[in-house]
């Protein structure tokens, strides 16, 4: 992958590994403080985007926000079929606010037939 578009991943390595076959960076902390540091490094190293497993995202919430003010790396929570997607969705609501201004994309909660 060229040098501007590079993204990582950090997660569990029995989930993130299938990452590598697609040319991602995949990054498996073993604790939160080597989470932090495989933050840290994603940083240094200028990646574009960060996509960060459910599970690690609760761990680098404040990390994750202090970066959402740089332009990159774009870090983005994704969950898997072990967890739930709450804290998930609530980032990117914040994403959806801050790149259009608006969270409509997001409809849980909503009925059916209700209008945005």
């Amino acid at each position: 992958m060229s040098e501007v578009g590079r993204i990582a991943v950090i997660g569990d390595r029995d989930f993130c590994a299938p990452f590598k076959i697609l040319g991602l960076s995949v990054l498996t902390p073993g604790n939160p403080d080597e989470a932090r540091a495989l933050l840290a490094q994603v940083v240094e190293e200028k990646y574009a985007i960060c996509l960060i497993q459910e599970t690690w995202l609760e761990v680098l919430k404040p990390e994750v926000a202090e970066l959402s003010y740089r332009f990159a790396p774009v870090c983005v929570g994704f969950s898997d079929f072990r967890a739930s997607s709450e804290s998930v969705e609530n980032l990117m609501k914040e994403l959806s606010i801050k790149a259009i201004g608006s969270d409509a994309l997001f409809t849980r909660g909503r009925k059916e037939n209700e209008t945005r």
